[in-house]
């Protein structure tokens, strides 16, 4: 799951800005707003500037922004669907998408002249519902990469060019397993891959953990089983039959918690959603490295007393690198109040005229080329390099990008592969028995 920010996890409190005015009501106050939630705290400067240019380019128009932590903001959200106090423009995410769109719950965007060419690779195409209209405006992108602490690095002699040549494979874990036991250390100064090392009194961590990965793995397992070949469905979108019952799945799985068992990955019990996530064990020192999303990048680079570094995800038993591509959209509820100032909201949001402005605030890649281009060189001005969450997106002949599952019932599927996750990671239990919960998430689809 794509959490955007430690602050957003927190998020009890929410926080409604309007550009231009005081606090208020988060529905439509006139024919003359347009009410606008997102859940990204880092990104909300950005959006209040975009609001201005808009209503300088349509007087009469405003725009009243609402940002709510993550959890508070789907609760809401879902909430005021329900309850007719929804926004009329939101932030909207490939994981919710399908639910939302068989509820009828959003109002079709084909009108707004979105083309696939206007954005990244396969962000314009992931909106369009199974009855063949567009119901998201590409908003942003994100792939993943593997963060490092500079200094264990250095003292561990593992050099940036080594992290950014490593491999994988499920039967002894390849380099990337030699790296990641090297830098690992216990409590009395023994390496991982040192004779006496005490994998049960762990100082450092070579790995970070990010959880179990619920049904997609985004920061935990995803870049492993795509560089295996494998697939969350039988087809890219509104596939119809997971695929967790698969051998190159569940053999990808079976060794990548089973780092955790030799004592190079934080154990399951290491991770707390709301106040211990990989971020949290890095930024502690606890972990030397830890794969994370490209929306955490400033929050990575900006932790006090630790030298980031980012370094490309490992290649893997097809001999490509891989990564999940992800992409958020603007969707229009379908009961908004004002849906021609929406539709007018909405296109200025995917324009370079708000995309650039984005970019340049360097917290985040725009879906448009000109507003990633502006939110390179923003992190380049910052000193930082960007180049292993890019590079992916330009390489198609050595990386391999996969889009979150988009499917129907996308909820349910995450209800039971939650916690079959957290069985395997935590409790040791057989990665065979995902065959009963890919089945019993089958028949839920077969509906």
């Amino acid at each position: 799951m794509r959490l955007r920010t430690l602050t957003a996890l927190a998020g009890a409190l929410t926080l409604s800005l309007v550009t231009g005015c005081a606090n208020g009501d988060s529905t439509g106050a006139s024919a003359n707003t347009v009410t606008y939630w997102l859940w990204d705290a880092n990104q909300l400067p950005a959006y209040q500037t975009c609001a201005k240019g808009f209503e300088k380019e349509n007087p009469g128009l405003k725009v009243k922004i609402t940002q709510l932590g993550w959890s508070d903001y789907w609760t809401k959200l879902t909430a005021g669907f329900i309850a007719g106090t929804q926004p009329d423009v939101f932030t909207d995410h490939i994981q919710k998408f399908g639910q939302f769109a068989d509820l009828q719950v959003l109002e079709p965007l084909d009108d707004l002249g979105i083309k696939n060419d206007d954005y990244q690779p396969g962000l314009a195409a992931s909106w369009i519902g199974q009855d063949g209209h567009r119901y998201g405006a590409p908003k942003d992108w994100d792939t993943v990469a593997l963060f490092y602490n500079q200094k264990m690095a250095k003292d561990a002699g593992v050099t940036a060019e080594q992290l950014n040549d490593l491999s994988w494979n499920p039967k002894d874990g390849g380099t990337f397993e030699k790296a990641i036991a090297h830098l690992t250390v216990d409590k009395n100064g023994k390496r991982g891959d040192e004779p006496g090392f005490d994998k049960n009194n762990v100082k450092v961590y070579g790995l970070a953990t990010q959880g179990g990965g619920m049904g997609d793995g985004q920061t935990q397992w995803s870049t492993f089983t795509g560089s295996a070949g494998w697939s969350y469905t039988e087809k890219a979108r509104w596939g119809t039959e997971y695929q967790y019952d698969s051998k190159a799945f569940q053999s990808t799985i079976d060794w990548y918690f089973g780092l955790a068992k030799k004592g190079y990955m934080a154990p399951f019990a290491d991770y707390n959603i709301q106040s211990n996530q990989g971020i949290t064990q890095f930024a502690a020192g606890k972990a030397a490295t830890v794969f994370d999303g490209a929306w955490m990048i400033s929050t990575y680079y900006g932790t006090k007393g630790i030298d980031a570094g980012t370094a490309l995800t490992p290649a893997g038993p097809t001999g490509k690198r891989a990564t999940m591509m992800n992409g958020l959209a603007d969707s229009i509820s379908k009961a908004s109040d004002n849906k021609e100032g929406a539709r007018k909201w909405v296109a200025y949001l995917a324009s370079d005229a708000c995309q650039t402005v984005v970019g340049k605030a360097g917290v985040v890649f725009p879906a448009t080329p000109a507003g990633t281009e502006a939110a390179t060189a923003a992190y380049k001005k910052k000193g930082i390099d960007v180049t292993a969450f890019t590079e992916p997106v330009a390489d198609k002949k050595n990386f391999r990008t996969f889009s979150y599952p988009i499917t129907n019932y996308a909820a349910d599927v995450t209800a039971l592969m939650q916690p079959a996750m957290e069985d395997i990671y935590g409790n040791g239990k057989p990665v065979s028995s995902l065959d009963e919960t890919n089945d019993q998430i089958n028949l839920i689809l077969d509906q």
